[in-house]
């Protein structure tokens, strides 16, 4: 799988699309990143924060699996930010994005680049 590519067309699904990366199951970034101009709405201490967490999250929804069926993504919708997450192997595909992005279409659009 490429992974940069993977971001890359996620980015250029929307111009609301802040973030997009590839993070292992360590909690590190390995692939992708915030759009060209932008800055992190938090600092890099709270970025690896936040990359461990989500790792978690996606670790502990696998329990349910085998009950609900695997999870195909998840959505945070918060006060400044959308923040969506897409399991990709023993991966994530985290994405944040601007409120205004169409959360309803994104993410199986997300999908579809993710089946190929």
């Amino acid at each position: 799988m490429n992974y940069e590519k993977i971001c890359k067309n996620v980015m250029e699904l929307d111009p609301k699309i802040r973030f997009a990366g590839i993070i292992n199951e360590k909690g590190r970034l390995f692939a992708g990143g915030m759009r060209d101009g932008l800055k992190s709405l938090e600092d890099s201490r709270d970025d690896e924060m936040l990359y461990m967490e989500l790792v978690l999250r996606a670790k502990m929804r696998r329990e349910f699996d085998k009950v609900l069926g695997p999870v195909q993504f998840a959505m945070s919708y918060r006060e400044k930010i959308i923040i969506m997450s897409f399991p990709v192997k023993d991966n994530v595909l985290l994405l944040s994005a601007e409120k205004g992005v169409n959360f309803s279409d994104i993410p199986f659009k997300i999908l579809k680049i993710l089946s190929h």
